[in-house]
């Protein structure tokens, strides 16, 4: 008997730690990252970056059709990890109603330039040439951590701000994005240290 107890106390749980035992609970990213990010039914601040041609976009001039905003470095490692879902949204988004626009903190247009080209990125492609740290945009947007992403409604409106791609692929699909869990263990870049 006393094998018994103490074969028990080392070997698998008790019944009772058993019951109480919980599943991992998965980390909220918006709400690690994303908290100060703008809610929806703000008015998306207005602003003019140039695309890899060198031409002037402006954000307000899209209006009419919901757009897809995202911030991102391609330095920043969790960016180039989800270049992937942004290529599918992409693809399954009617372009009549939605316009893909990503605004990079790429300190070096060359560079910037030659990764939208070798992993053919998707949409508008904007260089913001202050960089994370010092973008008004980046700024009027809140944006802590990137990635970051934004869907804006046809009329100029946040409909929902998240630093959880899969949330922006739902709400396009008209899911609740709420509904979407985060990604396990994914850390964000915070800023231009990120390795490459």
């Amino acid at each position: 008997m006393a094998m018994m107890i103490a074969g028990a106390a080392l070997g698998a749980p008790t019944v009772q730690a058993q019951q109480t035992a919980q599943p991992p609970q998965e980390e909220d990213l918006d709400a690690k990252y994303g908290a100060e990010l703008l809610k929806p039914g703000t008015v998306a601040p207005d602003f003019t970056l140039k695309d890899l041609d060198g031409l002037p976009v402006k954000l307000s001039e899209l209006r009419g059709r919901r757009v897809v905003l995202v911030f991102w470095a391609s330095w920043c490692p969790d960016c180039r990890a989800e270049v992937p879902d942004l290529k599918a949204m992409y693809a399954e988004a009617d372009p009549d109603k939605v316009t893909f626009v990503s605004v990079s903190y790429d300190r070096d247009f060359a560079t910037l330039k030659k990764f939208a080209a070798d992993n053919a990125l998707p949409g508008i492609q904007l260089f913001d040439p202050a960089g994370k740290k010092e973008s008004k945009v980046g700024a009027d947007y809140h944006v802590k951590w990137i990635p970051s992403l934004y869907l804006i409604d046809a009329k100029g409106r946040i409909e929902l701000g998240t630093v959880v791609a899969a949330k922006i692929a739902a709400a396009l699909q008209g899911q609740q994005a709420a509904d979407i869990p985060g990604v396990p263990g994914k850390e964000l870049c915070t800023d231009e240290n990120c390795a490459l």
